[in-house]
């Protein structure tokens, strides 16, 4: 394997997946077709194939797509063959035969939404010698035709523990992981320290009990372990789980929603800004947010960056892309962080990018 590369994705490019909207999905092996009146660039043309979570899961795959959108648009290429497009896959069954669909189609460049994706990519790879592969969130090493993209998810995570230590009332914080391997153990691991870290600061003792759903696509088992972790004392709960994600919004809305605004239970979001899930009205009748901030992952970036060099012929086959917080690839919101959050996070994140604070990728056992 090539050595791994910083490349920053920019102001800029972050700032756009902050600004995109939501968008619908379609069903599993299925394409979104509609197309409009831009033009085709079939040498060129980029497809993702989508993890369970789908294209409209508020999170990783919503990311990736909205970036491939604002790529298609920048780049005046059609949605639909011969330009751009998604696969979605219901189930992880459905990998194989999706990228099998993406290469059929005639797709260039085919990217594999999450680390799950890498196997089928892996051997996709080797069948289409002509075809760019891209695997998000793990490395497939010795392939000329395969690009890896991989994000420093730990210091965004470590940024999430800051505020948290910050914010709890409670002293009891909760992080809910989706499926364990590599990739969520660098958000357990930055998150627990940066709360960990903090707790020293403040001279206090903050603890954080770790749940797996074992799955990214399980709104209930989400919901159900909110709702103990909520039972519990915790007032703070860090979502690293996809799809998942959204049964704890939805226990943190319902719990919230009998309330006074005061004594609310928040939810850290992750990989895109998820403000938008933590509406709701307080039993004083207050309209209020429970999404304290979102921990940013340029998945959007990262598909645009990697899709803008395939345009130009310098598809960076072979190299492991490295996107992290000194260079913009991950980062967290302002959210509704207090003054002194604020402060704590803007130190920690000095201090991270500096090199000041190293942040473990896998959890202590």
């Amino acid at each position: 394997m090539k050595k791994a590369k910083l490349f920053s994705l920019g102001t800029v490019a972050m700032a756009a997946l902050l600004a995109l909207g939501a968008c619908g999905g379609g069903g599993g092996g299925k394409t979104d077709s509609s197309g409009g009146a831009a033009k085709e660039d079939s040498k060129h043309s980029v497809a993702i194939v989508t993890d369970i979570g789908g294209v409209d899961d508020r999170s990783f795959n919503q990311s990736a797509w909205e970036g491939l959108q604002a790529w298609g648009k920048k780049h005046d290429i059609k949605k639909g063959n011969g330009g751009y497009n998604y696969i979605q896959s219901n189930d992880a069954s459905e990998y194989e035969q999706n990228i099998s669909q993406a290469v059929t189609n005639g797709f260039k460049t085919v990217f594999g939404v999450g680390y799950l994706l890498a196997d089928p990519i892996s051997a996709a790879a080797d069948q289409n010698a002509d075809t760019n592969f891209v695997i998000i969130d793990s490395v497939i090493d010795g392939k000329d035709n395969v690009a890896s993209a991989t994000f420093k998810d730990q210091e965004a995570a470590y940024l999430a523990g800051v505020a948290a230590a910050e914010t709890t009332k409670s002293n009891k914080v909760g992080f809910v992981g989706g499926e364990e391997g590599a990739v969520i153990d660098r958000f357990e691991a930055g998150f627990v320290k940066g709360v960990e870290d903090t707790a020293k600061k403040l001279d206090k003792d903050i603890s954080v009990k770790v749940e797996y759903a074992a799955s990214f696509g399980d709104p209930a088992k989400g919901k159900a372990l909110a709702a103990n972790m909520y039972n519990s004392g915790i007032d703070i709960i860090y979502h690293a789980s996809g799809g998942t994600g959204q049964g704890v919004f939805s226990e943190a809305k319902a719990r919230n929603e009998k309330l006074d605004e005061a004594d609310k239970l928040w939810v850290i979001g992750v990989d895109s800004d998820q403000q938008k899930e933590g509406k709701y009205k307080s039993k004083d009748g207050k309209e209020s947010n429970f999404c304290l901030t979102s921990t940013l992952k340029g998945v959007g970036a990262a598909v645009q960056d990697i899709s803008t060099r395939a345009l130009k012929d310098k598809f960076p086959g072979g190299e492991h892309l490295s996107y992290g917080l000194k260079d913009g690839g991950v980062d967290l919101t302002d959210g509704f962080l207090s003054d002194d959050a604020k402060a704590a996070v803007k130190e920690a994140k000095t201090q991270v990018s500096d090199g000041d604070i190293k942040v473990p990728e896998t959890p202590e056992k």
